[in-house]
């Protein structure tokens, strides 16, 4: 419940921010299709459409998915939502993510 209060906010700072912002983040997060999903420069729509990687998702960032305001950040990386302190991911949290997307591809 304390992860889904913290999507809420981060969601109300998100709608506050500059569409450039998320605009900037969706262009430097679109992979190629050979890439490996990465924290770093994967989108979350394009986590979210592999099953693997979004069994990811499901596991380490509950709530996510079922946010309704998902729609707001699925254009940006996980690097990119994490400068929201909302979103609850520090370093190490997006480290045990790619950890996990490395072991799903």
């Amino acid at each position: 419940m304390m992860k889904t209060a913290a999507l809420a906010g981060l969601v109300l700072s998100l709608a506050g921010a500059s569409g450039a912002l998320a605009a900037d983040a969706q262009a430097k997060a679109a992979p190629t299709a050979a890439a490996k999903p990465s924290v770093e420069t994967t989108s979350i729509a394009d986590l979210i459409a592999n099953p693997a990687t979004k069994a990811v998702l499901e596991k380490d960032m509950p709530g996510l998915l079922t946010s309704p305001h998902l729609e707001m950040v699925k254009g940006m990386s996980l690097r990119a939502l994490a400068q929201f302190p909302q979103a609850q991911l520090d370093d190490a949290k997006l480290k045990a993510i790619q950890a996990d997307l490395d072991k799903a591809s």
